[in-house]
């Protein structure tokens, strides 16, 4: 064993020796228990973040801790490799982007590799594999049958400019990233899936998951959004004939209060009305250019215009005025929604700007109405109905109920229950993604790519050039026959969103070597993932899609399970301080904190070191390339080692925490290692330790050997139950303190330390691998430390050998002593007044009492 710790040399060892044993590789064993750990693979942008190496640093210490429990683990990765900055960066570079993410792939894997992660190579997949995205086609095309997967018209982003469909993502203040050109709105044909049809399990069955943190269930099931409503219509004659607009609504109790009506742009009675006004029709192609998204409605400014239309009210025959607003969505409900303003924020605000009536029809205890109480009283439901008629002094259920009967008789509603859940628009307008299979022919319409077909490839030579879809001026790729009648046919150029890619990757690894189907039989020994990892950001579309798309392969008998995750861990981010400075234009310039000295406290001033000139500072913020805050984990890796990367995110904060980067705290992790070394080499140059033997210990002895299980039990449950890996490393060091301590070098003495380095090498194998399949070897263990098993907690040793007691004299205390845990009342006394300190209270002095709590204290009264 070397003298110093050289993490370059131990790192290339223990991954050598894993690599030339295929450690990792899992197999299905039905006469074992499987784990199935599994981190949310990553995007290829280039490098590896400190993000992605604390998500699957995590993931790691997991699986390694798993398998020291005798479980047969799985932890594969793949690269998510389909997507919009590809194409940003083949525009960008100049090159394809397959070329890009390629090399990405191809760069990130070896920082993987080098972060020693006990991860099946032999499964690694990328969804830009015309081997893997076969089987979204393949499975796309089986939704088609049973009409699950549908074509409709669908609302895009449209800049006119590119002519190119936009991503919410690239359109900033309403303008498209690029071009600068106002973005539309258009309503072209897209492919949707039916996930509506599945609103009801999807719902249900997150009680399912008590694994899952309770706020994304929440999360989940309000994105999901079961509504118990009413279904009404607001009469009105146009051309000649009678029609119904019909809206819904959950607080049915306020319909006498509606004091006006508002339809999204798009709705058909406000296209009606707009070809009779130019005025509106302006106002409608304004709103057009607005965003599609509910967030981006929920922030802009509230417009309206009033249509001087008018439609009846169903239960009073009141006429009520029909505004066209931007706040309403044509894709959510029905398109239209009742301005009930004395009982709804949006709708108050809205009757305040243009200004409309506000009529109260909730009461709560008979307190005057103001602007300010109106919101709880409509949140909480205790109010009573009042200027509302008939239904005066009704409750909310009571008028719900009688208000629906009222509709119902007179055919215009009925309770209904709705969801806010929407179905999967999976078209997307770009080049590099999945190619959705469908052949267009202008005799035989739209027909599917035969299953012999498959897959259609995406040709991976082409540049984006921002001028559109470079696959619609690609002859090569467009012109084909049509599968049923031979005629001259054109591809279908949409691809699908990439969240299709992600939904199901999970069940692929399971048997990515299998090119005649999907999935098999292993997917039912692997599945559920029973650690799912990964950030809060994804806790809703990517969790929900991938749900959704199980559940369908459920259904068609591919596999067995109908939720894909059985716990979920969602990780803290990482953060750092950002600094910036202001330029003439306005844009902010970022400069990485490796490039800032920061002197003084109060407050601190921050100077740029290569031109001596102040930044700002900007504080703590999540690491990004866009703020130039990050940290390159390669650079730590050949600075300090893995190891000492690893030990630092896993000992700075608790998982679910945001980690605060401290280039301190690294340097400790480093020296904590170094100091595990020292200690170990110290053990080992000493000579081979004798066999341990439990029944002719000192009191020291056991009481390291206390320290030790006592360690063990800990750790055992924060690693397993707690998850607090921060805790695990914690009593890690305090374990290794005592051990310095132990200046025992008896054989007993050395073999007692030598079980207690065994046992911490063991113990923080799952974290700090290389180093410990070194002291492990080193400290003479046959075989490696990732076949031990985990080291479990001797109840024998737990029980102490000896208990401290304060010491009182007149109730105040005076001492501490250790005894030995069987003690006699007789020897605790005499112990106590042996004491040197309450030898000076008591001393020359009459005792009139002796009192002794058995395990806690000596009081003495004088």
């Amino acid at each position: 064993m070397q003298h110093e710790y050289d993490p370059r040399s131990v790192e290339r060892a223990a991954q050598h020796f894993w690599d030339s044993r295929n450690s990792f590789r899992a197999t299905e064993d039905p006469d074992r228990e499987k784990f199935y750990c599994l981190c949310m693979f990553p995007y290829p942008s280039g490098r590896l973040h400190m993000g992605h190496v604390r998500n699957y640093t995590i993931g790691d210490v997991i699986s390694r801790y798993q398998r020291m429990r005798g479980k047969n683990v799985l932890q594969p990765i793949g690269f998510d490799a389909f997507g919009l900055p590809a194409e940003n960066a083949a525009m960008a570079n100049n090159v394809p982007p397959a070329q890009w993410t390629w090399d990405n792939i191809a760069y990130m894997k070896r920082q993987l590799q080098a972060l020693g992660f006990a991860i099946d190579w032999s499964r690694e997949l990328a969804t830009c594999e015309p081997e893997y995205y076969r089987w979204n086609q393949w499975l796309f095309l089986r939704m088609l049958e049973k009409g699950i997967a549908y074509k409709k018209t669908g609302v895009v982003n449209w800049d006119p400019v590119d002519k190119t469909v936009l991503a919410n993502e690239q359109v900033i203040e309403g303008r498209g990233w690029r071009t600068g050109a106002l973005v539309e709105k258009r309503e072209i044909p897209m492919y949707y899936l039916r996930i509506t049809g599945h609103s009801e399990s999807l719902l249900a069955d997150l009680d399912s998951l008590p694994g899952w943190p309770e706020r994304v269930r929440a999360m989940q099931a309000n994105w999901i959004g079961r509504s118990e409503g009413v279904r009404l219509a607001f009469r009105y004659a146009i051309d000649g004939r009678d029609e119904k607009l019909w809206v819904f609504t959950t607080r049915a109790d306020t319909l006498m209060g509606a004091t006006f009506v508002a339809v999204a742009a798009e709705h058909p009675l406000a296209l009606r009305l707009a070809r009779d006004n130019p005025a509106l029709a302006n106002f409608i192609e304004e709103c057009r250019k607005g965003g599609v998204t509910e967030a981006e409605i929920a922030t802009q400014e509230k417009k309206g215009m009033a249509t001087g239309f008018a439609v009846r009210h169903p239960l009073s025959g009141a006429s009520l005025p029909v505004w066209v607003g931007n706040y309403v969505l044509m894709s959510y409900g029905e398109g239209a929604v009742m301005g009930v303003p004395g009982h709804d924020e949006r709708d108050f605000a809205f009757a305040l700007k243009y200004p409309l009536p506000i009529v109260q029809v909730i009461d709560v205890e008979q307190r005057a109405y103001d602007s300010q109480n109106w919101q709880e009283w409509y949140a909480d439901k205790r109010g009573t109905c009042v200027n509302s008629g008939a239904y005066d002094g009704l409750p909310y259920e009571k008028a719900v109920a009688a208000i629906a009967a009222d509709l119902t008789a007179k055919g215009l509603g009925e309770k209904q229950v709705q969801w806010r859940l929407r179905d999967w628009g999976i078209s997307r307008q770009r080049y590099w993604g999945c190619p959705i299979p469908i052949i267009h022919c202008a005799k035989c319409g739209d027909v599917p790519v035969p299953e012999e077909q498959l897959p259609v490839v995406l040709p991976d030579n082409l540049v984006p050039d921002g001028s559109g879809n470079p696959l619609a001026k690609h002859e090569a790729f467009l012109s084909c026959r049509c599968p049923s009648c031979d005629g001259a046919a054109r591809r279908e150029t949409d691809t699908m969103d990439t969240f299709v890619d992600s939904s199901w990757y999970f069940l692929r690894y399971c048997s990515k070597d299998n090119n005649e189907a999907m999935v098999d039989s292993r997917a039912n020994y692997w599945m559920p993932v029973d650690q799912y990892i990964g950030g809060i950001e994804h806790a809703i579309l990517h969790l929900l899609y991938s749900r959704f798309w199980t559940k369908v392969m459920q259904e068609l008998g591919l596999v067995s399970v109908r939720e894909p995750f059985r716990n979920l861990l969602t990780q803290g981010m990482v953060l750092n301080q950002i600094y910036f400075r202001r330029e003439d234009s306005g844009r902010l310039r970022y400069f990485n904190p490796t490039d800032v000295k920061v002197e003084g406290t109060d407050p601190p001033r921050a100077i740029l070191v290569r031109d001596g000139q102040p930044v700002e500072v900007g504080g703590l913020g999540t690491m990004s390339k866009s703020r130039n805050n990050g940290v390159d984990p390669q650079i730590l890796v050949d600075r300090y080692g893995a190891d000492t990367v690893r030990l630092y995110t896993m000992f700075a904060s608790p998982p679910e925490d945001t980690l605060e980067w401290s280039d301190a705290s690294v340097e400790g992790s480093a020296r904590f290692l170094k100091k595990l070394w020292k200690r170990v080499h110290e053990q080992v140059s000493a000579g081979a330790a004798p066999a341990l033997d439990r029944n002719a210990l000192n009191d020291g002895q056991k009481r390291l050997r206390q320290k030790l299980h006592e360690t063990l039990q800990k750790a055992g449950d924060d690693i397993s139950r707690r998850l607090k890996f921060n805790n695990v490393v914690a009593s890690g060091m305090e374990l290794l303190n005592a051990i310095n301590a132990f200046e025992d070098s008896s054989p007993q003495g050395r073999a007692v330390a030598h079980e207690a380095l065994s046992s911490l090498v063991a113990m923080l194998s799952p974290i700090v691998p290389h180093i410990c399949h070194g002291l492990w070897i080193s400290l003479g263990h046959e075989g490696a430390v990732i076949d031990a098993p985990w080291p479990e907690p001797e109840p024998q040793a737990l029980l102490a050998a000896t208990v401290a007691l304060v010491v009182q004299v007149n109730g105040k205390l005076r001492g501490r002593i250790e005894v030995a845990v069987d003690a006699g009342q007789e020897a605790v006394i005499e112990a106590a007044l042996a004491d040197e300190n309450v030898q000076k209270f008591v001393a020359g002095l009459p005792i009139k009492k002796q009192i002794v709590v058995p395990g806690k204290l000596v009081n003495f009264v004088v």
